[in-house]
C-alpha cells in the first residue's frame, strides 16, 4: 500500500472524537537554550498518555466489525499496548497484549486499568511477536502491529498533521523542520508523509546504542541492532519497520543520536521550563534541539513530545540529578 498525506488526512477524519487534538506548546526559555523557535506537540497529553492512541484507534476502527469482535492482539513495551487496550475498550472488544518481562510498571498498570489481558514474554520485540502470534492462533483474534502497518502509520501521522495546521492557525510562518523520536518508525513515517506535503525537513532522534534507523540509513537497507540500555524504553527496537524505513529513506534529512544524559536533561528542562511532564522517549527530540545539533538554517522547528507515561521515582531521580541551575 503506497501512502501519502491524503491517507493521513483520511485517518484524521476517521479518528476525530476518539482521540484528542493535543495542544502545541511554546516556551521562550527552551527557545533560548536551543537557539531556535520550538513548537512542542504535546502528545504526552493524549488519551492513554502517548501518540500511539492515534494509530491504534485508526487501525482497530478500520477492521471489519466481525473481525474486530474476535478480539485484537498486539506486542509492545508499553505505549502501544495501552493504546490498543484503549481502542479495544472504545469499540467494545477484547484486547490481548504481549509485553516484555521488564516493562515499566507504570505502563503495565495502564494496560491493566484499560482492561486488556497481559502475557509477559522475554525482553525483545521478537519474543513479544512470537507470544502475540501464539495468542492469535489460540484466541482467534487479529494482530494490530505496533508500527509496521499502513493504517497505524496513517494514524500516527495525524499528530504531525495537527502540529503543522496548528502552527499556521496561530498566524505565524510555517515550520521549516520537525524532529521525531524513533523506535519502530511508525510516528516517523507518518510525520514524513505530512512534512513532504508542507515542504519541511524531517530529523529523527534515537538513543545512543538503539540507533536502528541511523544505521539503516547509512547502510541503505534495514539493519538489526541489539539495543543498548536506555532511559528511553519506548525507543529500543531491534530494527525499524520495513514500510517505515522505505518512507524514511526518501524523507529523513538527518538521523541524530542522543545519550541518556541529554535525554534526562531535556526531560527536566521540559518539566521546569515548559511545565510539562514527558517520559524519556518523549524528550528525545527536545534533547536534539537543546544539543544545538540542528543545521544553522533551522528556525521554526516542530518537536513531537511522543508520550508522558513515566514513573514518579524516575522523574524524582532525574530532578535530583539535573534539576540544578547547571542542569
Amino acid at each position: 500500500m503506497k501512502l501519502d498525506v491524503a491517507d493521513v488526512r483520511e485517518a484524521a477524519r476517521r479518528i476525530v472524537g476518539r482521540v484528542l487534538r493535543t495542544p502545541v506548546l511554546t516556551c521562550p526559555a527552551l527557545d533560548e537554550l536551543a537557539g531556535v523557535k520550538l513548537f512542542l506537540k504535546a502528545e504526552n497529553m493524549q488519551r492513554s498518555g502517548a501518540f500511539k492512541a492515534r494509530g491504534a484507534m485508526h487501525a482497530v476502527g478500520r477492521l471489519a466489525p466481525e473481525v474486530r469482535a474476535r478480539g485484537v492482539i498486539t506486542y509492545s513495551s508499553g505505549n502501544h499496548a495501552q493504546a490498543l487496550a484503549l481502542a479495544a475498550r472504545e469499540y467494545g472488544v477484547p484486547a490481548y497484549v504481549a509485553m516484555p518481562v521488564d516493562a515499566p510498571k507504570v505502563k503495565v498498570a495502564g494496560v491493566r486499568a484499560l482492561g486488556a489481558a497481559i502475557t509477559f514474554a522475554g525482553t525483545t520485540s521478537e519474543d513479544r511477536l512470537a507470544a502475540a502470534e501464539e495468542l492469535a492462533a489460540r484466541m482467534g483474534g487479529v494482530i494490530v502491529p505496533p508500527f509496521d502497518d499502513a493504517h497505524v502509520v496513517a494514524g500516527q501521522g495525524t499528530a504531525s498533521l495537527e502540529l503543522f495546521e496548528q502552527v499556521l492557525e496561530g498566524g505565524g510562518a510555517p515550520l521549516d523542520s520537525i524532529i521525531v523520536p524513533v523506535g519502530g518508525g511508525g510516528l516517523l513515517a507518518g510525520s514524513c508523509l505530512v512534512a513532504e506535503a508542507y515542504g519541511a525537513r524531517v530529523f529523527s532522534a534515537e538513543p545512543v546504542g538503539c540507533d536502528a534507523l541511523a544505521k539503516s540509513l547509512a547502510a541503505g537497507h534495514r539493519v538489526r541492532v541489539e539495543p543498548a540500555p536506555s532511559l528511553a524504553d519506548g525507543l529500543r527496537p531491534l530494527r525499524v519497520g520495513e514500510l517505515n524505513f522505505a518512507i524514511a529513506q526518501r524523507s529523513v534529512t538527518r538521523a541524530f543520536r542522543v545519550d541518556d544524559e541529554a535525554i534526562g536533561r531535556a526531560l527536566v528542562r521540559l518539566l521546569l521550563e515548559a511545565k510539562t511532564l514527558v517520559e524519556p522517549s518523549g524528550a528525545a527530540g527536545v534533547a536534539v534541539a537543546l544539543g544545538r545539533q540542528l543545521p544553522s538554517d533551522a528556525r521554526r522547528v516542530g518537536v513531537i513530545l511522543s508520550g508522558g507515561n513515566v514513573a514518579a521515582e524516575q522523574v524524582s531521580a532525574l530532578l535530583v540529578r539535573y534539576g540544578g541551575l547547571d542542569g
